[in-house]
This record gives C-alpha cells, structure tokens and sequence, in this order.
C-alpha cells in the first residue's frame, strides 16, 4: 500500500518539476470573459494584436478551435525581410477558461482565463524553445499579451 502512494507522489511530482520549467506571462484585461475569450479566439481580432512590435504584423490567422484542430498565424516584419508560420493543435478546450496546445515544433502551451471583479486574467505557460534565452522568450510573448490586452480594451 505504502509503495503505491509513494510511486503516486513520485509521479505527481515529476509532473509538477516539468510545469515549472514552463514560461508564464499573464496580464489582466478589462474585459468581460466572454469578450476576453472572443478576442482571443475569433481571426478578425487575433490579426489585430497577434505581434510583439510595431514593425511586426499578423497578415492572416486561421483558427479551428476544435479538439484536434489547428491555429495558423502568419507572423511578418512589416518591411517583408522575414515571415513564419506560428501554429499548433488544441488537445484539450474548456470553452472560456482554458486550452492546451501542441505547437507545430512539438512544445506544450497552455492557456487560461479567468474572471475576477478587475477584469479577465490571461495567463499563458510554454515550454521554451532552444534558439533563444528564455527571459527573451518571455520578454516576447508579453509583448504580444500586451497588444492583446490594449486591442481588447480599446475596442
């Protein structure tokens, strides 16, 4: 008996060294979630937000929020020098509170929101990639977090 509730812990907490070796940014919106949750998910907006910087756009996004279908976002400098597709499966949805996604290059993200009485918190865990430092990695997607929120609370 003892030797399973061991192995269990053991388990369990394997899993939790691996959530903490994600990248967590998060912002809170003021925004209702179901607007929240919209402008995240619906084409027309994402293309709206979906970059890091000025000289940075989003020309086309794809969305088939279903599980098992794919995002596909078009990242470009605005000056045509580079472009890529940004692009992952949805393994699990829970419609307004949260998502899992595989990325295209194998890494896991996930997606939460929710509800408080200053607004929505959204808050995104990845799994780093190898080319870059993490904190630029973080850097990054809170940069892109950033434009969400401001899009999302200017319209």
């Amino acid at each position: 008996m003892y030797q399973i509730l061991f192995m269990i812990l053991f388990i369990l907490q394997g899993q939790i060294e691996k959530r903490m070796d994600l990248i967590t940014v998060t912002t809170t919106v003021n925004a209702s979630l179901s607007k929240t949750w919209e402008y995240w998910t619906k084409e027309t907006h994402i293309c709206n937000w979906n970059f890091a910087s000025p000289d940075w756009h989003c020309p086309t996004a794809t969305n088939n929020l279903t599980i098992g279908g794919e995002f596909h976002y078009t990242m470009a400098a605005k000056d045509n020098s580079m472009q890529f597709d940004f692009w992952g499966t949805y393994q699990k949805i829970e419609t307004e509170k949260h998502f899992e996604i595989l990325l295209g290059d194998g890494r896991k993200m996930f997606v939460q929101f929710e509800q408080t009485p200053t607004g929505t918190i959204v808050t995104e865990q990845f799994e780093p990639e190898n080319e870059n430092p993490a904190e630029m990695q973080q850097m990054g997607w809170q940069m892109i977090l950033d434009n969400f929120k401001n899009y999302t609370e200017g319209k």
